[in-house]
Order: structure tokens, then C-alpha cells, then sequence
């Protein structure tokens, strides 16, 4: 049986353009945009299109930033979707391929940072499961110096936005997307964890903060009604549009008192 004809809309690159214009996208911003191709419509292109809209919007003097993440880079002991074998659990982690900012590719963040972090010019920051790639004229000072032993802290590409005075796009996507909430986790007491990973000298455990978008969604709903944020539709797409320091100052004192630290996974997501 054939596939049915695409319902739309017709989104093209110049669609894209004036319509994240007409939202509240300015030409010269440093953006962080979290993103869902699907929930765009028909997008003549594909995530080409989507990435060049966004450059379009944000113009020569803008940079674009999207989450790199690479959380199979991690102990297959944590492993749920789907989990392995634990006789397996030794030879994989004796032969994972280490993190290469160059060709890892991101996993479970869609398609479009995929597309941005293989963009000629495309920079790539360095840590091994929460990378960020950017494009623009602010991408070095943005990724540069993310720490090792900081997935989404101080020492990572979120503690920069929010200095830069950056805003974050969430496009399709929801607020369990919004890394910016991480930030507030290292903000507020919390326990720390080891985690595994490959590295250059083959596996290797670090100490880490305990992160986890538990709750977020419904965190990102009190967010919005009480804090100012641009909500409406890119395309098909339901959009919001937020300074990272408001999320992440609201966030710091919303999960003090929604979610204690004992509810909290003591794993990074995989």
C-alpha cells in the first residue's frame, strides 16, 4: 500500500527564515537550539534546509549551538535502551572506541546537531558524552575549555551561554531537551557519582555531579508561567524562545525544592 501524500505545511529554508525572524530571532545572538525535525511539517531539504534557516535568522555576526551528546559512550552496566548482556559488559568496555570530536557521532538528540556538527566550520567541544557544536564567530569561545570531569557544569559550553547572555530555542522539542537545567544541578547540593567511560588510555571512571532531567517538563511549566518566554509555532513546530541564565537561575531554586536529591537517578542518562 502506498504511503499517503505529506499534510505539510511546505517549509523551506526562506519560510524558516522569516518565520524564526517573525518569532523573535535576532540577526547577531549567540542561540542554543534544541531541536525535532519532525515537528516541523514537510521541510523541503530536510535538516540541511532546517540548519540553514537557522544561520539565515541569526546571520553572519550569530552562532548556532546544539547539544552533541554521546551518552553510548558510557558503562553498558547502566544500559536500558536496550540493556546487554553482562557477559558482554567487560569486552565492551575493553573495546569501546574512544571519544573523537571529529567523526563520534551525537546520539539521542536528533537529527539537526548531527547535520551542524558535520557543517564545514563546525567547532566541537571536548567532553566525551556531553559535547556541544557550534557555528559562528562566537563557537571557539563558547566550546573552549570544556572539562573532562564536567559534563554540564561550570567548566562546560552552559556556564559560557549564560555569561554570553545567550538565549535558548527549543523547537519541537520539550523542556526535558532544555540542557540549561543541568546547570542549576551544579548549583545546588548534590551527591557525586562515578562514571565510566572510554578514554584515550582505554576505560577510565571519573567523579561526576549527579545530573538527570527528571521532572524538567514539569519543571519548564512553572518555568513559563512565571518567568517571560516567547511561545508559538515555527512552521508546524511548537516553539519557545528564553534567556539560558533566566532557566537556569529559575531552575536552581525550583529543583532545591521539588526534587530532592534522593529521587534523583545517581547514573547519567543513556
Amino acid at each position: 500500500m502506498p504511503a499517503p501524500p505529506p499534510t505539510g505545511p511546505l517549509v523551506t529554508r526562506e519560510t524558516l527564515r522569516k518565520q524564526l525572524g517573525e518569532f523573535g530571532v535576532r540577526p547577531g545572538e549567540t542561540l542554543l537550539v534544541h531541536s525535532s525535525l519532525s515537528s516541523l511539517g514537510w521541510v523541503n531539504g530536510g535538516a540541511v534546509a532546517v540548519v540553514q534557516g537557522l544561520l539565515d535568522a541569526l546571520g553572519p555576526e550569530g552562532t548556532l549551538v546544539v547539544p552533541t551528546q554521546t551518552g553510548d559512550l558510557s558503562d553498558p552496566a547502566l544500559w536500558s535502551n536496550p540493556p546487554v548482556p553482562p557477559q558482554w559488559w567487560a569486552a565492551i568496555r575493553a573495546t569501546m572506541p574512544a571519544y573523537d570530536p571529529r567523526i563520534t557521532p551525537a546520539r539521542g538528540v536528533g537529527v539537526l546537531p548531527e547535520t551542524v556538527r558535520t557543517w564545514p566550520g563546525a567547532l566541537r567541544s571536548a567532553h566525551p558524552q556531553t559535547s556541544f557544536a557550534a557555528l559562528g564567530p562566537q563557537a571557539a569561545k563558547v566550546l573552549d575549555g570544556h572539562a573532562p570531569d564536567c559534563r554540564l557544569g561550570e567548566r562546560s559550553p552552559l556556564a559560557k551561554l549564560e555569561a554570553m547572555d545567550a538565549r535558548v530555542l527549543l523547537l519541537g522539542a520539550g523542556y526535558a531537551s532544555c540542557t540549561s537545567f543541568h546547570l542549576a544541578e551544579y548549583r545546588i547540593p548534590s551527591p557525586r557519582v562515578a562514571v565510566g567511560r572510554p578514554g584515550p588510555e582505554g576505560w577510565e571512571t571519573v567523579t561526576e555531579v549527579s545530573i538527570s532531567s527528571d521532572r524538567f517538563d514539569e519543571l519548564g511549566y512553572d518555568f513559563e508561567r512565571d518567568r517571560p518566554v516567547v511561545r508559538g509555532k515555527v512552521a508546524a513546530a511548537e516553539a519557545r524562545l528564553f534567556p539560558v541564565a533566566d532557566a537556569v537561575a529559575y531552575a536552581e531554586q525550583w529543583l532545591a525544592v521539588h526534587r530532592p536529591r534522593d529521587e534523583e537517578f545517581l547514573h547519567p542518562p543513556v
